[in-house]
């Protein structure tokens, strides 16, 4: 069985939200339209507490992008986004959100960030989707959100690490592109864990 796993479709990822991604909400019209295929349809909301060890202003004199350590790994330094109950949190107003059956929530916790809708970035810690997916009978999900370089391809990663088969919907992706040329050395990072990249999902 195929599930469809939405990356991070939410407001403060938009153009007009705290840490937007240029272009971002042309994916949601892709997500609404591939939702309807898919028997299991899957979320990931980043949920970060007030004060995240992520965000810049939580180090006195960084700025975002800034690039140091945080619990012993290498963080990029971001503005405050998606912070639990804000409405930077929510998930696009144009989502079709009843056509997702399960949402997995990341980054809860405050002293290490969570890329992946899976681990965290130590992979300390499961979000408990890897069990629901097996329990549902999931051996392959199809992929898109936000935001390519970021979120996207450490969820991609994960599952190929766990053994599901994934395509990433190129057309439903969006990158940050903090360095110019990011976005496509995510998708070949991506490819060269055995992920497929597609330009569109068809059943």
């Amino acid at each position: 069985m195929k599930a469809l796993l939405l990356v991070d479709v939410q407001n403060d990822f938009m153009p007009f939200g705290a840490l937007p991604v240029p272009d971002g909400d042309a994916v949601v019209a892709v997500a609404n339209a591939l939702m309807p295929q898919f028997g299991l349809v899957v979320a990931s909301q980043d949920w970060h507490p007030a004060g995240h060890g992520s965000f810049a202003s939580a180090h006195q004199g960084r700025m975002p992008g800034d690039v140091t350590d945080l619990a012993g790994l290498p963080q990029v330094f971001w503005p405050d986004h998606c912070v639990q109950n804000a409405p930077g949190a929510s998930f696009h107003s144009g989502l079709d959100v009843a056509g997702i059956h399960h949402v997995v929530r990341k980054g809860t916790d405050s002293a290490i960030d969570s890329y992946s809708a899976f681990f965290d970035n130590g992979h300390r810690q499961d979000t408990g989707l890897s069990s629901y997916l097996r329990q549902h009978g999931v051996d392959g999900i199809v992929v898109l959100g936000l935001a390519t370089d970021y979120c996207v391809k450490y969820s991609v990663l994960d599952a190929r690490g766990l053994g599901l088969e994934v395509a990433v919907v190129r057309e439903g992706c969006r990158a940050v592109e903090l360095a110019p040329g990011d976005a496509e050395a995510a998708f070949a990072v991506m490819r060269t864990s055995g992920a497929r990249i597609v330009t569109s999902w068809a059943r």
